[in-house]
C-alpha cells in the first residue's frame, strides 16, 4: 500500500475532485431519500411518488456519470504502475469489469428502476425481498458490482490512483450500506406490521 501511495499525488486537484464526487453521491441519495421518506415533499412537488422517484433516479444517474468522469480524469493525470502495465493485468481488469457490469445490470433487472433508485423510501414497496441472481450470490450486488467496475477500469489503465480511488468507492458504499440496510429493513417491518393490523 505504501508503494501505491508513492505513485499517487493525493494533493492533485483532479484526485481531490474525484474523492469528493465519490463520497458525495451516496451521501446525497441517502439524505434526499430519508428526507423524502420523512416529509413526502418530492412526491408532492412532482405529483406522485413514482414521478419523484424517477426524477431522483435520473439525478443519481447524472451524478454517477460525473463521478465516473472525475475518476477517469484523475487516473489519466497520474502515473501508471509499471508492474500493472502489461497484457495480463489489462485482461484481468477487463474480466473484473465484466463481472462487475454483470452484477450491476442483473441487479437493475431484478429490482427495476424504482427498486434500484430507493423507491421504498418513496412508499413504492416491493412485494417481497428479491432473492434471485445476483442477490442469491451476494448482498448488495449493485454496490459491489459498481466497485468491481472501477477496480477493473483501474487495472486496465495500470493506475495506482484508480486503485486508491476504488478503495474510496468501496469505503463509501460500505458506509452507505450501514445506513441503508437497517433503515430499509425498518420500512418493510412497518409494512408487515401494518398488514397484520388490518
Amino acid at each position: 500500500m505504501a508503494r501505491l501511495f508513492g505513485y499517487v499525488d493525493v494533493t492533485d486537484s483532479g484526485f481531490i475532485v474525484a474523492v469528493l464526487s465519490i463520497a458525495f453521491n451516496p451521501l446525497f441519495w441517502n439524505v434526499v431519500a430519508r428526507w423524502e421518506h420523512k416529509t413526502r415533499a418530492l412526491s408532492q412537488v412532482f405529483g406522485s411518488p413514482h414521478a419523484a422517484c424517477y426524477c431522483l433516479g435520473a439525478v443519481i444517474l447524472m451524478l454517477n456519470c460525473v463521478r465516473s468522469h472525475c475518476f477517469t480524469e484523475a487516473m489519466k493525470s497520474q502515473p501508471k504502475l509499471e508492474g500493472l502495465d502489461c497484457h495480463w493485468a489489462y485482461y484481468l481488469g477487463l474480466a473484473v469489469l465484466a463481472v462487475g457490469t454483470l452484477f450491476v445490470i442483473s441487479s437493475f433487472l431484478a429490482l427495476g428502476f424504482t427498486g434500484t433508485f430507493l423507491g421504498d423510501y418513496f412508499g413504492i414497496l416491493m412485494e417481497a425481498k428479491v432473492t434471485s441472481f445476483p442477490f442469491s450470490v451476494l448482498d448488495n450486488p449493485m454496490y459491489w458490482g459498481s466497485t468491481a467496475v472501477y477496480l477493473g477500469w483501474s487495472l486496465m489503465h495500470a493506475s495506482p490512483a484508480g486503485l486508491l480511488l476504488t478503495a474510496v468507492v468501496a469505503i463509501s458504499y460500505t458506509i452507505a450500506m450501514l445506513y441503508e440496510g437497517p433503515f430499509t429493513e425498518e420500512i418493510y417491518r412497518q409494512k408487515q406490521k401494518g398488514a397484520k393490523n388490518k
